[in-house]
């Protein structure tokens, strides 16, 4: 129960990363869907914000001649890094696939809600994921350091990382949650009128 008037919630975390890139899928193999494991079923289904009844035929036009498995999965991530230009003053928090694809438009959310329906029309399961990402890795000038969105998809046996805003293996990459979409895995939710007035993320190198 929060009072009223202005109040502060705050986390913190002692995190421990191999220093790493994300692994790459390479050749993983794509599954038949009479082959997929019953909890990979949810992620081939549409969603809130990943309408798949309206970007089936789309799909299936702009991949469906092109390799299976982790080729279709970069092919993807390809296309949606080309076609959405990033940009902060874009976010909406009521933008869907449908409607990113069509503005080409958006913020990280926006490139994995994108590529999570394009590769559940393709009978791929993928599941979103919110997290940290730094800048760990990166030549100057540096990116943001920030909360991020980016996806999974299930290929040979496994959950593999894809990254369609950066679309290269990144490190330092803090999972937070998974779901179907960004309506699982919220920063916060709340019960009752609010006005979030500000907030901030970072991160500090501890020595081991």
């Amino acid at each position: 129960m929060a009072p009223a008037g202005r109040f502060l919630l705050t986390s913190s975390a002692l995190l421990r990363d191999p220093g790493t890139p994300d692994p790459v899928a390479a050749a993983a193999y794509q599954h038949p869907v009479e082959e997929l494991p019953e909890e990979a079923i949810v992620f081939l289904l549409g969603s809130r914000y990943c309408e798949t009844d309206r970007l089936t035929n789309i799909a299936w036009e702009l991949f469906g001649g092109g390799p299976t498995g982790a080729a279709r999965v970069q092919a993807i991530c390809d296309y949606v890094h080309r076609h959405i230009a990033f940009n902060y003053a874009d976010a909406r928090s009521t933008r869907t696939a449908w409607e990113a694809f069509q503005e080409r438009r958006g913020v990280c959310r926006d490139f994995a809600h994108l590529a999570v329906a394009f590769c559940r029309c393709m009978n791929i399961p993928a599941r979103y994921c919110t997290g940290y990402l730094s800048d760990v890795g990166q030549t100057p000038p540096y990116g943001v350091p920030d909360f991020a969105a980016w996806f999974e998809a299930y290929l040979d046996g496994q959950w593999w990382t894809f990254d369609p805003r950066n679309n290269v293996p990144r490190i330092g990459r803090v999972l937070i949650a998974r779901g179907r979409d960004a309506t699982d895995v919220a920063i916060s939710n709340t019960f009752g009128p609010n006005t979030l007035a500000s907030f901030a993320v970072w991160t500090d190198e501890v020595t081991p």
